[in-house]
């Protein structure tokens, strides 16, 4: 005789340190959509944007359910908040909205993220940081290929000269085991250090375990900081 096991269709989690709430739901490919190793990112950007003391914008790319968007409108920035997947954008409009921040603090794109990038550019809009956690594998709306390894060095030097004449961040996020720490060290150096000065410090982020005090592995992050 089988034993099933069942799971609520939803619920709902909080990340007390910065007043943050978020909708889970599972999926058939193990996301519940949240990555929660990303607290750390949180809580070090959501510093300097209140320390900046000046109204900060961000550039939030393949935002996915808006973990990272939540936080830095919590500290008080002004988010663009991009995704190409409609019902993801959507899914971080209810974090938002349960998160309390304002209408106003986040602006939602649905878009492929390299299309918005060099229109933007081509507007002459900037950003004062730059949010970005790509796929390893993905497709555009008119079939372009994404493959991080091939695709990652351009798509950040493209994002660079959005950037502000006085950015605070830079921050980069990998789960694909090519992109070590040390290369995301070395992109971010020579796309974004080169020409704003600042430092990057990249290191493997990862989950506590609780009952050894090892580190769940959970992918790498790359952070430039003026």
């Amino acid at each position: 005789m089988g034993v099933f096991l069942t799971c609520r269709e939803q619920w709902t989690i909080q990340y007390h340190h910065l007043g943050l709430s978020f909708n889970l739901k599972p999926f058939s490919f193990k996301h519940t959509g949240l990555f929660p190793e990303q607290a750390a990112n949180w809580d070090w950007f959501s510093s300097i944007i209140k320390k900046a003391n000046r109204p900060v914008k961000i550039l939030n790319l393949f935002a996915y359910t808006g973990g990272a968007t939540c936080a830095a409108a919590k500290a008080g920035a002004h988010v663009t908040h991009v995704d190409a997947s409609k019902g993801m954008v959507g899914w971080a409009k209810e974090n938002a909205k349960l998160s309390g921040l304002p209408e106003t603090s986040v602006r939602w794109i649905v878009d492929d993220c390299q299309k918005f990038v060099e229109r933007e550019i081509r507007r002459g809009n900037h950003y004062d940081a730059i949010i970005m956690d790509p796929p390893s594998y993905g497709r555009g709306p008119k079939g372009e290929i994404w493959k991080i390894e091939t695709s990652i060095y351009p798509f950040i030097q493209l994002c660079e000269k959005l950037l502000s004449d006085n950015p605070l961040f830079f921050l980069v996020n990998s789960y694909t085991t090519g992109l070590q720490p040390a290369v995301l060290t070395y992109m971010l150096s020579t796309a974004v250090k080169a020409n704003h000065g600042g430092h990057v410090i990249a290191d493997e982020v990862g989950l506590p375990v609780s009952g050894n005090g090892l580190v769940l592995p959970c992918g790498a992050s790359g952070r430039w900081e003026r």
